[in-house]
């Protein structure tokens, strides 16, 4: 909950509620702008309660709780907003939107970009009610986005033409997914990757019936959704496995609600059949209590048996795809210059840079003039999945592509440009536009954001950039502002002596996917104390950050038990920094290490610390109500009969 909004709900002011709450024993810090859940409820309880009251304010603050309870003027704030636009918005000076933030806590200069949760609670200050704008995807700059990539698919009807359909598999980790797409295309696969998990992005193509196929081989849902955010709707049919003798799963709801957002024809592949004592009936069941209903229980949900591993029930599978294709018209214009969709990009030592791309309409020529996001040059060499060279690649076809200057980002879309005026116009706006996204993405991980945050500083090293975007995707999903991911540097290669004293400087850890550290690295990190960690499967790779992000995350707080109080009957020996007394237990218990506060007519006087307890000359443990016993008391205050000691101990509470 928004501080502003706690205090509105208390009656008072956002400064009064601050300097009150560490009173009553709910430190959430001067500069706090958020207040934990839990924590909020319980202070709005105990106030309705009674149990908390707060001192009269003075008139200037009254007018604040006047102003904040008033009727406010309602604006709308995008996702991201600079200082400057957030001023003209809310028609303030600039100067008193950076103070406001500078009061929370947060240095912003007048160009820097803020997210909509702190912009959020600067106009709430201000007197502002705030809603987040819709964002639409729109041509920026000459850049296609999304929604003209859609629209552009969907012109020319008269010039469409058949083409293959593209077609994603998906489903739980072990299910069996590339063992699927390794069994339809007679190539190994599985044995290559880790856990049987696929890391890299690829397309493979293979003929049925006189037709093609495309299969898009994506590394665990975080890198299809990175495709979909830029590129549109990627794939044309989606088949879902699913492990016949292990049901539904957490990865599977969650192709099924992918699938369902992209309005994705699909089809249910019931896979691991040939093992002995499967359900099919049983995994229907779990089928239709998702509202997936099989077409032989008299729903719409086409199920196919298979086992990818011995290949039964494929050809049937194979040959539904192409039945869906003629159901759904899977067609694109070829007669265009060439859109398609970035899904793997590497640095390969002997090709250098590498990118492959799904040509979505139009047909790429070898030589044609190219943009992808902020990449430019040439097509100078088209190559298949077969490695063999193409003249042209034409819609629905994954093509590798030779020769340009710079590694793309998974999910940029390429566009093909004859017109040398159009491409040099389009060159620089292009440049422009994705400097100005960097930085926006730079920022939302939590660069320079909030000054009292707790930092994890990463070096990120990937083996291609199609990991790198899944990993990109994940970090930007599990970030809290009140925790910073700081990625202090990322790029593909192995790790060398360079990440390490990068990491020594900014004391950072350096995390690696599916690459190896030279042994002058290891070296220099063992002797500079760098922390190196290397992943196989990206899973691994993001559950480590989120764990680490967990424990930098939890925060210890000291609760006070009280348990009783002891009335002085009497002083005895007094040494240095000990005192030895007698007393009677009024009521609870005081035990031995207890913590004392020292009382003289309800008025505190000091503290101490019960050294050691007795009751007839016997050391115990504690001392009931009622007992009279003897006490050596660690203090430097000086204690007279009649004074009360009130006993507590303190207990720490690890909180996340």
């Amino acid at each position: 909950m928004n501080i502003t909004e706690l205090a509105r709900k208390l009656k008072i002011s956002t400064v009064k509620l601050r300097e009150e709450l560490p009173k009553l024993g709910f430190d959430i810090g001067q500069k706090a702008i958020k207040v934990n859940p839990w924590v909020a409820n319980k202070i709005i309880e105990n106030f309705q309660k009674g149990l908390i009251k707060f001192e009269e304010e003075k008139e200037e603050e009254k007018e604040e709780i006047i102003h904040q309870l008033t009727d406010k003027k309602e604006i709308k704030i995008p996702a991201t907003i600079t200082v400057y636009q957030l001023a003209q918005k809310l028609e303030i000076p600039v100067v008193q939107i950076i103070s406001e933030l500078i009061k929370n806590g947060i240095m912003a200069t007048i160009n820097e970009e803020i997210d909509f949760e702190t912009a959020s609670i600067v106009a709430q200050d201000l007197g502002f009610k705030t809603q987040i704008a819709d964002e639409i995807l729109i041509q920026e700059g000459g850049v296609i986005t999304n929604e003209k990539l859609k629209e552009i698919l969907k012109e020319d009807e008269d010039k469409l033409e058949s083409k293959p359909p593209v077609v994603v598999i998906m489903g739980h980790v072990d299910h069996g997914k590339t063992t699927l797409l390794d069994f339809i295309r007679k190539t190994n696969v599985v044995s290559s990757e880790s856990h049987g998990i696929t890391q890299h992005i690829g397309a493979y193509q293979v003929e049925k019936n006189g037709q093609l196929i495309t299969f898009l081989d994506t590394p665990g849902h975080e890198a299809f959704k990175a495709m979909r955010t830029r590129g549109g709707r990627v794939a044309d049919i989606a088949i879902l496995v699913v492990a016949a003798d292990d049901g539904l799963k957490p990865q599977t709801l969650e192709a099924i609600k992918i699938i369902q957002q992209e309005k994705l024809p699909f089809v249910v592949a019931i896979n691991k059949i040939d093992k002995p004592e499967v359900d099919i009936e049983r995994l229907k069941q779990q089928l239709a209590e998702n509202n997936l209903l099989p077409e032989d229980w008299g729903g719409k949900i086409i199920c196919i048996p298979i086992s990818a591993k011995k290949g039964d029930g494929v050809d049937n599978l194979l040959e539904m795809i192409l039945l869906i294709k003629e159901m759904e018209k899977i067609k694109a214009n070829p007669n265009r210059e060439a859109l398609g969709t970035i899904i793997e990009s590497h640095l390969d030592s002997q090709e250098g840079t590498v990118a492959t791309v799904l040509i979505q309409t139009g047909t790429l020529k070898g030589g044609d003039a190219i943009i992808i996001g902020p990449v430019s040059g040439k097509a100078r060499t088209l190559k298949d999945f077969n490695n063999l060279e193409l003249n042209e690649a034409k819609p629905g076809t994954p093509v590798k592509i030779l020769g340009l200057k710079k590694i793309c980002q998974v999910g940029d879309i390429l566009e093909a440009i004859s017109d040398k005026k159009e491409f040099k116009k389009k060159e620089k706006e292009h440049s422009l536009f994705f400097e100005k996204k960097r930085k926006k993405i730079l920022f939302f991980l939590g660069q320079k954001k909030f000054l009292d945050a707790k930092k994890l500083n990463i070096i990120l090293k990937f083996d291609v950039s199609g990991s790198e975007e899944a990993i990109l995707e994940s970090l930007v999903k599990i970030h809290r502002p009140e925790l910073i991911i700081n990625v202090v540097a990322q790029g593909l290669g192995n790790i060398a002596e360079a990440d390490v004293m990068r990491a020594y400087a900014s004391q950072a850890q350096i995390i690696g996917l599916h690459v190896i550290a030279t042994k002058t690295a290891l070296i220099l990190a063992r002797e500079k104390k760098v922390q190196i960690k290397i992943y196989e499967t990206i899973y691994d790779l993001i559950d480590e950050i989120n764990k680490i992000q967990n424990e930098m995350a939890k925060t210890t707080k000291i609760e006070r038990i009280d348990l009783g109080c002891l009335r002085i009957l009497a002083t005895f020996k007094k040494g240095e920094g000990s005192i030895i007394l007698g007393g009677q237990v009024l009521e609870g218990k005081i035990i031995k290490k207890g913590k004392v506060d020292i009382k003289r007519r309800d008025k505190k006087i000091g503290e101490g610390v019960i050294d050691e307890l007795q009751t007839n000359k016997v050391p115990i443990e504690e001392v009931n109500a009622g007992v009279e016993c003897g006490i050596k008391l660690n203090t430097q205050t000086l204690i007279m009969p009649d004074d009360i000691l009130y006993v507590y101990e303190e207990k720490i509470i690890e909180t996340k």
